[in-house]
């Protein structure tokens, strides 16, 4: 069985328990510092910002960081199916270019744990990449009801050549 992402075998099937063992072994690899390097990332990012809106962002994405490797590392749940291969090559392609471009070593961090718990979410419990309750400009939110993601922004990220909101599981949140 493969070890690590860059070492799947995109040639035959992978099955959602397979990238779930991956991930997990990715996942045990992440060390604290540099959760809290990928934050200082987050607070350089967001420092244009309003200060309200700035505070936010980055206390719900250091959480959702520090949550979404626990539920990685824990999760004993029981996937079924295969995921798409030619969707997940793409998809680490596109985070492997983002992790490449980093200027600094906290921006890699970023990467580094954003690709690891984003293929969590997207591929094996498919879910919404970003958090549930993220803000986005214009004080709109993304959330989950009845078993739908409604994200603000999809339908204007879509062609966005670095937004991996074609991946998501989301829709367009037609009340935007």
């Amino acid at each position: 069985m493969n070890q690590y992402l860059n070492e799947l075998d995109f040639s035959r099937e992978i099955s959602k328990m397979e990238l779930l063992e991956v991930l997990k072994k990715e996942a045990s690899n992440i060390h604290i510092k540099e959760i809290m390097d990928a934050s200082i990332y987050l607070k350089e990012d967001a420092k244009f910002m309003p200060p309200k809106e700035r505070d936010d962002f980055i206390k719900r994405f250091t959480q959702a960081f520090f949550l979404r490797i626990k539920d990685l590392k824990e999760d004993k749940e029981n996937y079924h199916g295969q995921v798409s291969t030619d969707k997940l090559r793409e998809f680490l392609n596109i985070q492997d270019q983002q992790k490449e471009e980093s200027r600094c070593h906290e921006e890699r961090c970023f990467h580094k744990i954003a690709k690891i718990i984003a293929t969590y979410a997207a591929f094996v419990k498919e879910e919404s990449i970003h958090p549930v309750g993220t803000k986005f400009p214009g004080g709109f939110v993304l959330r989950y009801e009845n078993g739908v993601y409604y994200c603000p922004v999809k339908e204007k990220q879509l062609n966005t050549p670095g937004a991996l909101c074609r991946f998501c599981v989301s829709v367009q949140d037609e009340v935007v």
